[in-house]
């Protein structure tokens, strides 16, 4: 659930505004790659040898498919209701 407390959320503020200004500034054919680096990145970083557990693999899972969802939801079903009505149903 991406809805935390305004405190936790500014935390990591500053750090997500930078990144997504780099990935802003370069071509979607590279920002995509990069988005996918920074994702893995921070994922292997947060599981290290001393704290493997099924656990921790189903949280992480669990956190990106619902990450996915999120952004499902939010942004990319609206768009397509949009492109529905301009351009006609199935």
């Amino acid at each position: 659930m991406p809805y935390i407390k305004k405190i936790q959320r500014d935390i990591y503020e500053d750090q997500i505004s930078q990144i997504a200004i780099s990935l802003l500034g370069a071509p979607d054919r590279q920002a995509y790659g990069e988005l996918n680096y920074i994702i893995s990145s921070l994922i292997h970083r947060i599981v290290t040898p001393k704290n493997i557990s099924y656990t921790r693999f189903n949280g992480i899972i669990g956190a990106l498919e619902c990450a996915k969802q999120e952004f499902y939801r939010r942004m990319v079903a609206g768009y397509e209701d949009k492109k529905r009505v301009e351009n006609g149903d199935i």
